[in-house]
């Protein structure tokens, strides 16, 4: 599920929490990256229960509606179509999904002002009103509805985004990637009728590069700081912006460490990161910084690369 830059992400909080707090201990540092990265496969899984949690608010919403003495024409005849949503429907009936589910303990129930909020804010919307409008019945619809409510909703939702701080403080930064692979996974869960529930990592040796990385910046940390010092003409290490200089470590031990990885990879993507997790300055600083230190540990021997483009 993870790729490389969501990994590289990982990492880098975990190394920069490492250094900040002053700790060694790689076993430990392993232990935590593992299970930040399991944690979004968690996400993935909570998010997904969502238009089921939705469903019941709309279902509770007709019920309550048959049950007044005096209903109005559109309460004693609700239109049934979205509780009817036949997508919905294949997430609910998925009983080793919602196993997973209910042992973990992902679900709203919780939060039931969050989910009526949502519904209210889905009702709202002309997506939603030409989709009840409709009289097609079809799965491909009911399944288009539910993406554009992953489309529509779900970013920048700062009350979801404070209910997911809440929920796990690894769940932080994941928001955006996983409702995209959960965007990309709809059409097979529609087509196949089931949920597949996706492995932590896109490829098996993903899990290999990831502990990797991390404890050969922390063995590292200290070596490679100081040849950022060597490189930073009139800065002293206290100078330096710490997120920065974690980035920086952390790019020159990918260069080393994984042969098949260009150089240019490596560089683009921690400056991309610094874009996000450091100073508006920062992609400028780490992008230079970082291709010079490169280049000279390629010219002296220290980085070797194999592979197609992979030396230039």
């Amino acid at each position: 599920m993870l790729n490389r830059r969501l990994i590289r992400v990982k990492v880098f909080k975990e190394l920069f929490g490492r250094v900040v707090q002053g700790s060694d201990s790689l076993m430990q540092a392993e232990k935590e990256l593992i299970l930040s990265c399991n944690k979004t496969v968690e996400l993935y899984c909570l998010l997904l229960g969502l238009p089921s949690a939705i469903k019941k608010v709309a279902q509770a919403r007709i019920d309550a509606g048959l049950k007044k003495f005096q209903p109005t024409a559109a309460e004693a005849n609700p239109n049934m179509k979205f509780v009817e949503n036949k997508f919905i429907e294949i997430l609910e009936n998925d009983s080793s999904f919602n196993h997973t589910c209910q042992t973990k303990g992902l679900g709203w129930a919780e939060y039931d002002t969050f989910i009526k909020k949502l519904f209210a804010s889905i009702v709202s919307k002309d997506y939603y009103t030409a989709y009840m409008e409709s009289p097609e019945r079809s799965l491909k619809e009911d399944m288009d509805l539910v993406k554009k409510i992953y489309e529509e909703e779900l970013e920048d939702n700062e009350l979801l985004e404070d209910i997911l701080e809440e929920m796990s403080l690894y769940w932080m930064d994941d928001l955006s990637y996983v409702v995209n692979v959960i965007l990309k996974n709809i059409p097979a869960i529609a087509r196949k009728g089931v949920v597949e529930v996706p492995k932590t990592f896109l490829k098996e040796d993903d899990r290999e590069y990831a502990l990797k990385l991390l404890t050969k910046s922390i063995i590292n940390y200290d070596e490679y700081t100081e040849l950022v010092s060597s490189m930073v003409s009139n800065w002293d290490l206290e100078r330096l912006v710490a997120t920065d200089l974690a980035l920086i470590v952390m790019g020159v031990t990918e260069a080393v460490t994984f042969e098949s990885i260009p150089l240019k990879v490596t560089i683009n993507e921690f400056v991309d990161i610094s874009k996000y997790y450091s100073t508006p300055n920062s992609k400028v600083f780490v992008n230079g910084l970082l291709d010079r230190i490169l280049q000279q540990m390629l010219k002296e021997g220290k980085i070797v690369k194999s592979g197609r483009g992979l030396v230039e």
